[in-house]
């Protein structure tokens, strides 16, 4: 089965990647709620958090903390909001972690998630390095 993420992974898809290490990559959605919205995914193929291997939790959720504080200060926002899909509305089966800036009173209500894509892909490459250069002093 073809999977887009592990794609990214391996270099085969274009992406715009902010962080890796040797267990995960985070790269920008190309939809995003809102700029800075990051997708942390295990370089290894799970398809949902159960199949997560036991060894790859501390790590993959270190770094899901890490890359909340990193765009939480890259992007100027108030906070973060941090979610798994498991199945239902993962629309790629490869488990992923979300990292969205927020702010109070930013639209978002309940689970009606309006996308605000990038304007064009200077701005895309503007959030990339605003979230790398925040990841590099934190590192």
């Amino acid at each position: 089965m073809k999977c887009a993420f592990c794609d990214i992974v391996a270099g085969d898809a274009s992406s715009f990647i902010v962080f890796e290490d040797e267990v995960s990559l985070a790269f920008l959605d190309k939809r995003p709620l809102f700029p800075g919205h990051t997708l942390l995914v295990p370089k290894q193929h799970f398809g949902t958090f159960a199949e997560l291997d036991d060894s790859l939790i501390e790590p993959l959720f270190r770094n899901a903390r890490l890359l909340a504080q990193a765009i939480e200060t890259a992007m100027k926002a108030e906070g973060t909001f941090v979610a798994l899909n498991n199945k239902v509305s993962q629309s790629v089966p490869h488990l992923h972690i979300h990292v969205v800036p927020r702010r109070r009173k930013d639209g978002l209500r309940g689970f009606f998630w309006p996308r605000n894509p990038y304007k064009d892909d200077q701005h895309i490459r503007e959030v990339q390095n605003k979230i790398k250069e925040v990841l590099n002093s934190l590192s």
